[in-house]
């Protein structure tokens, strides 16, 4: 295990190449883990996007998981991919010395002038025991990124912010272990909506949202409080979404 300067309670598995950080902290997670594990790879060989698409891991960017049990229930855990997008861009914000430098778009994108920085997924399982276990997977582009079809992408280096892989991990755990705290306190919820509303970008202009099925668009009018997007349609009709892509404009 790795100790981390500044958090030496923190149990952090680091490895050189991995699979996938996910994949390795669910395992974790089936072999008995009790929870409160970081997996940190140099290099993902098999990293995975939401609805598994692949997503570029070359060393020098930080790619880590960190494995979570029973975290909350019900409606609540549908707050996680929020939790972890406010962390890290708090944990962006300490490394680069700024302040709310990547905004927020729903649910859990990091954005600098529109250009994406990050990747988030959350993953969970049932266990044998009874127990849920989640898996929240980071990668933060700190010296290069990927081309994307749909998106601009950019990296901490080139928008000229110098960050190494020990210095971002480091931000990231503490500003995560701060968010989760925060979350599980009294009016937790109602302060972490409030918290991702202020840094979100895209608030009271039109959006597209894409499906599996299709898309729609509307004016995107924030977070309900479980944290689904608030799309205000042209029939003046307020509807929550739970899952899709959005994008900025109404396509019209």
């Amino acid at each position: 295990m790795r100790e981390v300067a500044g958090l030496p309670h923190l149990r952090v598995r680091a490895l050189a190449e991995v699979g996938s950080t996910n994949v390795l902290a669910m395992e974790a997670a089936r072999a008995g883990d009790s929870g409160g594990l970081w997996i940190l790879g140099g290099r993902q060989v098999e990293g995975r996007g939401r609805r598994a698409r692949p997503w570029v891991s070359e060393p020098g960017n930080l790619y880590a998981s960190y494995l979570v049990l029973d975290p909350a229930s019900g409606d609540r855990l549908a707050q996680l991919p929020l939790v972890a997008a406010l962390a890290l861009s708090e944990a962006v914000d300490e490394m680069c010395g700024t302040y709310a430098l990547a905004k927020l778009k729903w649910p859990n994108d990091l954005l600098v002038d529109g250009a994406k920085i990050s990747g988030i997924l959350l993953e969970a399982t049932s266990l044998p025991n009874g127990s849920r276990a989640v898996v929240m997977g980071f990668g933060l582009n700190l010296v290069h990124h990927p081309d994307l079809a749909d998106y601009r992408a950019a990296d901490l280096a080139g928008l000229g912010y110098q960050v190494d892989v020990g210095q971002a991990f480091a931000a990231l755990a503490g500003s995560l272990e701060r968010r989760l705290v925060s979350w599980n306190g009294e009016a937790g919820g109602d302060r972490l909506i409030a918290d991702w509303q202020a840094r979100a970008t895209g608030l009271g202009k039109a959006i597209r949202v894409r499906f599996d099925s299709g898309e729609t668009h509307g004016i995107f009018e924030g977070l309900d409080e479980i944290g689904r997007l608030r799309l205000r349609l042209e029939d003046g009709t307020l509807t929550s979404v739970s899952a899709g892509d959005v994008f900025f404009g109404n396509g019209s």
